[in-house]
């Protein structure tokens, strides 16, 4: 139970902490937008239930790809190409944040965080008038 307690709770945490940070939020919006997007297209183009169209969306942008569902039509072929190397890259960057935010606060994470991300150490490690 505890293998999935530990990562839903920082996944929550992520959320919780992100949505303080600007970034985050735009990009949270565009996530929401992208699967909206996605979910009419498929609904109307390939004219499959909006839970069907929302499930594809989703397991494209996430690269899980089941197989059961594929568009047929030249047009959701069209539109899938596109929406996969718009949507991936945005969905990376999103999962990419939430793990970053879901790290706060735990000692390890302030460890294991880049110098460049830490919110508390901001400066430059070698200042530029040293590099000449």
């Amino acid at each position: 139970m505890s293998t999935f307690i530990t990562p839903f709770s920082r996944f929550m945490k992520g959320l919780w902490y992100g949505f303080k940070d600007p970034e985050f939020q735009g990009l949270f919006y565009f996530v929401i937008a992208l699967l909206i997007i996605g979910t009419a297209v498929y609904h109307f183009v390939e004219g499959w239930r909006t839970l069907d169209a929302l499930y594809f969306s989703v397991a494209t942008l996430t690269t899980i790809g089941y197989g059961d569902l594929a568009p047929v039509s030249d047009a959701g072929k069209i539109f899938t190409i596109i929406y996969v190397f718009v949507g991936v890259g945005t969905i990376l960057g999103f999962i990419n944040l939430i793990a970053h935010h879901g790290g706060k606060n735990d000692p390890i994470h302030s460890m294991l965080i880049s110098p460049s991300l830490n919110e508390e150490n901001n400066a430059d490690p070698i200042p530029l008038n040293k590099l000449n």
